[in-house]
Parts: C-alpha cells; structure tokens; sequence
C-alpha cells in the first residue's frame, strides 16, 4: 500500500513489520515498547509479550503499529468475552485477566501521581474491584448514522478512529437487561431508517420503572437505603453493582478524621451528602448546575434529609454559602473529567477544610490538582482506585488529604 500523504518514514518505513518485546500499558490500555530505544505504541499488546507488529505512523518521539502476532504471549492474556472486542472500541482489556487489570489501573494511578502530581513514595491501594465484571453498565448510549450505500450502523466509534461506527447488537458489558431490550430499540430505529437526515445517539437506561429510553422520563434508583429520582438522560454512575462500596469507602474517609461537617462539591444531584446525613451534623452541597441543585433538594425531601442544604455555586463565590468552621469540615469534591479549575482550587485552599477527599474519573487531572493542594498546605494520605468500568481503561480514583500542621 501506497504511505498517506506526508507520511513521515523515519525510523519506520510504512507498513513495516517489526519484532518487539511489550514493556508496559500506557494509560490509553496500549501495550509500549522500544526498539534500539524508540517507543512503539501497539494497542492490544500485552505486557511480557513478544509480539510482531506493522507500523502505521511515525510521530515526533514514538510509533504507533498495529498488532500482527502474539510470538510469545503473557500468562495474563485471556480470550475476550466479545466477538467485537478489537473492532470496537468500547473496550481495551477483555484480552487482559480481570486480577491483573485491577493490577496495571493501581500501577497507572501510582504513575501519573509521580509524574504529575510529584509524590515520589505515595500510598496507591490495591485497586478496588467491580462485584460484576460484565454486564454492570446500567446506562448504554449507541450511536448511528444516516444510510450509507445500504449501511446502516447502530453500536459505538471503532478502534482507532474518530467517525467510523461498529454494528454493536449486544453489548457484554450493558446490564442483561439493557441486552434484552436493545434488539427492540434497534430494530425500531432500521425501521425509520430511510428518513433519518442526520446522526444521532440512543439511550438505554436501567431504573427502577425498566429500560428507559426517553432521556426526559424521570426514574428512580437507590444506593443502600438513600433513593433518587432524576431523568433517564442526567448525569449518574453506570455501575450500580459497586456505586454503594465506592461512596461508603469516600464517605469514611471524609468522617474519618472527626469532621463534623461535610461540603459536597460537584454535587450533582446529591449522592454524597444524601447518603452522608447520618455520618454528619450537617451537609451542604454545591453545585453551578441549577437544574441538578432543584433535584438534589427533591431527593433530599425524598429522603427526609433535613440536614442536608443545596446550593447554587457561583464560580467566583463557591464558598460563599459555607457557614461550617473550616476545622471541623470535610469537603468531597467529584469534578468532571478535566478536573478542578484554578479559580476553584484557590477558594478551596483560602477555606481550607480540615480534610480533602477527592473522586476522579481522570487520575491524571487529579494528580495535577493534587500537587496544588499539597503546595496550597494539604497532605497527602493516599489513594484508593476502583474499578467502576471493567475491561475498560478507565479508573475512578479516590485521593485522601488533610490539612497539615492541624
């Protein structure tokens, strides 16, 4: 084949095969390994393997190659539970056995706090599990296009592209449930098919009512005796089978240190300091999005949780409705993925609770962050990854700090 347009053949010609040993993952779940010193990204590839690989682009200071053949394969490497699993590119490690998954995410949270975050001897604990390692996502969102010369596909991004779909007709890692009702909603769509003008994106939902697929249908679900009511389509984590384990785990931390108050920040639609109101005095929850704050205050109402106040916090003014003595509070913060803004970490050193837990689904914007805090007077304790999305990439990270010299 004929290398693409300003193809850059240094080190490698394109297409060109090669033999190298696997050294490690990178946090992407790619296998990386070096020849004569030159990184090569092989997605696929485990560590301890030798592998046969066919470069497709040379960048700046590493390769990237597809993956030919396993020489040598790890102890580790296992058969996928999905016939798509390499094709789509939902998931990155059903090739890899669950135990030494859990294993690379504890390693790659350890990493990017010393290469990021500047701990050199930080305390990462053995990765949390999932009680389920497929069929936990209660929450699936295909994605599809209009016909395309008799093409028509309903499932996710396939590996290694930004465009191109993958027909996904049953997911392995969606609740069971989710794959019974799935087939319907496919099938429902194929038939309008020839009158869709644009792409879009489906939503399956597992609550209490059933499968939802109305994003603005309210539902209802639990975590231990806290319930919520919020609609199908708002923000709220896809693992059920292991939510009630990782909010005790944060919640335990943040009461651990004796705070008699708790500031929930990026509250949502109140999961923390709902299920806090027994752990605490009093509990108040901050959140910019005014339509998740109306619903954290219903659910408190739900949950007859008189304690527990929401808020509507103003990016220059976060703080502002916090009466709690700052030595007596512990804030729990639960950014999204690009994690905290300055702006924010600034007031949250100037306030200065006595104890910091912090929830992540980015451990490297995380360790970012925490090098502010240490820098703003906090300490660091340690870390405690949970494996919110099995045979994926992805990591929640839950990160304990306390103000120094208390």
């Amino acid at each position: 084949m004929r290398p693409p347009p300003k193809f850059n053949d240094q080190p490698f010609a394109y297409h060109q095969e090669i033999t190298l040993e696997v050294a490690t993952l990178t946090n992407l779940g790619v296998g990386l390994g070096r020849i004569d010193g030159w990184v090569v990204m092989v997605p696929f590839a485990l560590p301890g393997e030798t592998v046969r690989a066919k470069v497709f682009r040379n960048r700046a200071n590493f390769s990237e190659a597809d993956l030919v053949e396993v020489l040598k394969p790890s102890p580790a490497r296992t058969q996928p539970g999905c016939p798509l699993f390499g094709t789509c590119g939902g998931c990155q490690y059903q090739h890899l056995a669950y135990a030494e998954q859990l294993i690379w995410k504890q390693k790659q949270v350890g990493e990017v706090l010393t290469r990021i975050g500047g701990l050199t001897d930080a305390e990462v604990r053995p990765t949390h599990p999932s009680p389920k390692q497929f069929h936990y996502r209660s929450k699936l969102t295909p994605h599809y296009e209009p016909p395309y010369k008799g093409q028509f596909s309903i499932g996710f991004l396939r590996t290694g592209s930004k465009r191109a779909l993958v027909d996904v007709p049953q997911c392995p890692i969606a609740t069971e449930t989710i794959n019974v009702a799935l087939p319907g909603v496919r099938a429902e769509l194929a038939s309008r098919a020839d009158k869709l003008k644009r792409g879009g994106t489906l939503l399956l939902r597992e609550a209490n009512e059933g499968v939802i697929t109305d994003p603005t249908k309210e539902i209802s679900t639990a975590i231990g005796d806290t319930k919520f009511r919020f609609t199908a389509g708002d923000f709220f984590q896809n693992n059920p089978f292991i939510l009630p384990e990782l909010v005790d785990y944060a919640l335990g931390e943040a009461s651990a240190g004796g705070a008699r108050y708790l500031l929930d920040i990026y509250c949502g639609v109140g999961v923390f300091a709902l299920c806090s109101r027994k752990k605490f005095e009093q509990c108040l929850g901050v959140e910019v999005n005014a339509y998740a704050v109306n619903r954290a205050k219903q659910n408190a109402v739900l949950n007859q949780a008189a304690n527990c106040e929401f808020t509507v916090g103003a990016a220059e003014a976060i703080f502002a409705a916090a009466k709690f003595p700052a030595g007596e509070t512990a804030a729990l913060i639960d950014p999204p993925r690009a994690g905290c803004t300055e702006e924010f970490l600034t007031q949250l050193i100037a306030y200065g609770p006595a104890r910091l837990v912090y929830v992540s689904c980015d451990p490297a914007t995380q360790a970012r962050d925490v090098k502010i805090l240490i820098a703003g007077g906090y300490k660091f304790l340690h870390a405690q990854p949970f494996d919110l999305f099995p045979q994926t990439r992805h990591i929640e990270s839950v990160v304990t700090l306390e103000k120094a010299n208390r």
